[in-house]
Order: C-alpha cells, then structure tokens, then sequence
C-alpha cells in the first residue's frame, strides 16, 4: 500500500515537473482558416504572444479547404505531447458531427478541447436600397410570400446557413437558400440586391457597409455590439426575442495530454488573450472575449450541439 501510495506520488512529480518544463521544442498551431482571415490573425497573435511565455518558436501552420479536415488530418497525424494543438471552427464540434453522414474524425475522443479564443454575433445585412427596414419587415414579407424569399451563404452547414435555418424555425417562415463559392460573392449578392438579405459578421460583411452598400438592420445577440451602438438588437428591431446567432473558435490538444500540460497551456493562451493590445485588436475585427471556465465551455459545446441538432434535421441538411 505504501509503495503504490509512493509510486503515485512520484508519477504526480513527474507529471508537474513536465508541465513546468513545457515546451521543450517548438510548438505547432494547426488552423482551417486561411491566411489573413480573422480567426487566422486571432491564431497568430497568441502565437507571437506564446513564443515569448515559453521561450520557444509557435508556429501557425494554415491548412485551408475541405470543411476544415485536411487540418483536422494534419493535426491526427502530428505530435501528441501538445507541441501540435489545432484552432476549431465552432461547426467542427457543435454542427459536423450532425450534418455529415460519415466524418473523418470524432469530435469526442480525437480532441481534448481547451478554452474558446473568440465569439463574434452576425448581423442581419441587406442592401442600403432595400425596402426593408428592420428584421420584423422580413418576417412580414416572407410570411406574405412563402417560398419566394431568398438568404444566402457560402456553403451548407456553416453559422449563416444554420443561423438562417434557424431564423426560419423560430418564424415559422419558409425561405430559399443560396449558395455562393466566396463570402465576397456573397455579399456583393445582397448588395446588389440579387438576395433579400443575408447574415454577417464585422469582418466578412464590414467591408461593404463601411463602403455603404449594405446596411445592418439587426445584431443577432444579447445586447448591441460596442462599435455598432446604433445597430438594435434582433428582438428591439422586432424580430424573435432572444435571437442569437454566434460563431467561435477554439484551442484543442491531442486527447490524453497530461492535465498539468493542458491545464499549463490553457492558462498560458488565456493569458494572452487578455492582453490590452490583443484586446484592442478584437474590436477592428468585431470579436468579443469568451471567457468561461473549461467545464462551462464543455457544457456551451454540448447545449450548442443539442440545439443545432434539431435545426440540421428540421432543416433536412445532410451531407456525405
């Protein structure tokens, strides 16, 4: 009893002596998003930040394409001592796993998921001509033309689309959804007018409302945004109470990592995080902090995940 009690003991020194040494080699980020993209410039300022916390270089590798699996596979095949971590899209834990008939991956056992880097709300966009000029317009009009109505997005199953689909459900609305090769194409499509309306982020949808072709006529979130003070909220421009559309990314490790080198590596990146400049820099982007503990944050995922479930199959998306 004694010795195992010991040798218990030793492989606790082991496991803190490992953690406080971590890393001992340069370390990986693995991102989905291409370079110059938001969540992409979120990944290399904790990085930089990162390089400086543990004296070693931190990489951020950028493996675009393939809904996010050609790094997802990158990262399989990597290192599993934490040195490879990979940055999550939000759809990877929460909608994936209920769109795609077969993934090659499992969301549960191949991650060991972290803490959040970031939540962005997406705003309801049309064109600065539009004849609507609230979300509650919207509604009105889709109820009095069924079918006819038309969103758009960049793909199936990604937040705009699943947000839309969502919008539909709480409306009790029927509308079209097209799909756009490019998220530049897409809101040049609802500047145009070629879309009644779509949804968007700061960053993706910015661009053209600063240059005054779209205007925001609604923020999906709890509250108004601090840039955007004059934008409502969706249910003051009477739309759904309480409707909320977001999307994050995450931080995850290899599964099995020793809770002494994620605990080290979570508190590392939070840290970073909560740096002024990185701060400030989330503001241009539309970024909001996202700060809960890990066990709130594996309860977010699962509430999430619960709640997309049931839109993908009201929406009767699949994908192969």
């Amino acid at each position: 009893m004694i010795r195992r009690i010991f040798s218990i003991l030793v492989l606790g020194l082991a496991l803190n002596a490992q953690a406080q040494t971590f890393p001992s080699k340069p370390v990986r980020i693995i991102t989905p998003f291409p370079v110059g993209s938001g969540p992409e410039g979120v990944a290399r300022m904790v990085a930089e930040k990162l390089s400086k916390t543990w004296g070693q270089p931190v990489t951020v590798e950028n493996r675009p394409g393939g809904n996010g699996f050609i790094a997802i596979d990158a990262f399989k095949r990597g290192a599993t001592d934490g040195t490879d971590l990979i940055q999550l899209d939000n759809v990877h834990l929460t909608a994936y796993p209920h769109l795609f008939k077969k993934l090659p991956y499992d969301a549960k056992t191949d991650f060991d998921v972290l803490l959040p880097l970031f939540k962005t709300y997406f705003f309801f966009t049309a064109s600065t001509e539009s004849k609507y000029k609230n979300v509650a317009d919207i509604v009105a009009d889709a109820k009095a033309n069924p079918g006819k109505l038309n969103y758009g997005s960049w793909s199936v199953g990604n937040p705009v689309h699943l947000g839309s689909a969502l919008f539909e459900t709480v409306t009790g609305t029927e509308m079209q959804h097209v799909i756009y090769k490019e998220t530049s194409q897409l809101y040049t499509g609802v500047a145009t007018g070629e879309l009644a309306f779509a949804m968007g982020t700061s960053a993706t949808a910015g661009p053209l409302y600063r240059a005054g072709k779209l205007k925001f006529l609604a923020i999906a979130a709890p509250r108004r945004l601090p840039a955007y003070k004059d934008v409502p909220t969706v249910t003051e421009a009477g739309g759904p109470k309480d409707f909320e559309v977001s999307g994050w990314t995450a931080i995850a490790a290899p599964k099995g990592l020793p809770k002494a080198v994620a605990d080290k590596i979570n508190a590392d990146i939070a840290k970073a995080l909560s740096e002024p400049d990185v701060r400030e820099k989330f503001v241009s982007f539309g970024y909001e902090p996202f700060t809960p503990t890990h066990d709130q944050f594996v309860q977010y995922i699962q509430a999430e995940s619960t709640r997309l479930a049931a839109v993908i199959q009201k929406s009767k998306a699949a994908l192969d």
